[in-house]
């Protein structure tokens, strides 16, 4: 990383660090931590991201802006930070502010679903971390992106099951499973993998369903 790219990324953490206090945001409190647990571990997908097709991105279930905003200064492509909690996204919004980023990064305080009827098609890339199981972040993800963009899943420990699920449904939901990396973070324990989904046609259902749908009674 450019060295101002890494002071940025320090800053990032210090400010979710101290919003933290107030707002609850990781249970991550050492930056030594957080630099690995989630600028590292958002930073390990940057092959991921740079292999789908150019355009805007959505972060979804943002949280603290991981891995959205240390994407967006690693790779100068515009991303939209969506998280439906209005506490976290006052944060946000003052983190890119800080951060000098309002030009390639921006909120949307809102459901994913609702995000989907109005900016149908309109993403290249989304990524998610830590917010559901693969069959429904596939269903959640496929109204947004753009035929041929990518979804890039972050998931942690074992993820086959989740895999397994996903396949099942994923031609009903208009997405192809295009690729899988599994890995470890610098201090080799802890396990990682990024798993690659492509909108591939049109969904033999209607997407987006009723808010909460996707993650309470997931397509199987």
């Amino acid at each position: 990383m450019k060295r101002s790219s890494i002071d940025k990324e320090k800053k990032h953490v210090e400010l979710v660090i101290e919003a933290n206090k107030t707002v609850n945001l990781t249970r991550i409190a050492s930056p030594e931590s957080a630099m690995l647990l989630h600028i590292e571990d958002s930073l390990a997908a940057l092959p991921e991201v740079d292999e789908a097709p150019a355009g805007p991105a959505a972060d979804i279930g943002s949280g603290a802006g991981f891995p959205g905003i240390p994407l967006a200064i690693e790779t100068g492509r515009d991303f939209l930070l969506v998280e439906s909690v209005g506490k976290k996204v006052k944060v946000l919004d003052d983190i890119i502010e800080k951060l000098d980023l309002e030009d390639s990064v921006s909120t949307y305080n809102g459901r994913i679903e609702d995000l989907g009827r109005i900016s149908r098609g309109a993403f290249s890339l989304v990524t998610a971390r830590a917010l559901a199981s693969l069959n429904s972040l596939i269903e959640l993800a496929s109204p947004l992106l753009c035929e041929g963009g990518h979804l890039v899943a972050y998931k942690s420990g074992e993820y086959q099951g989740e895999l397994y699920d996903a396949l099942r449904i994923q031609e009903k939901v208009g997405m192809k499973h295009i690729s899988t990396r599994a890995f470890l973070l610098s201090d080799g324990k802890t396990h990682r993998s990024i798993i690659v989904f492509q909108r591939s046609g049109n969904p033999s259902v209607k997407l987006p369903r009723r808010s909460g749908m996707a993650q309470k009674n997931p397509y199987r």
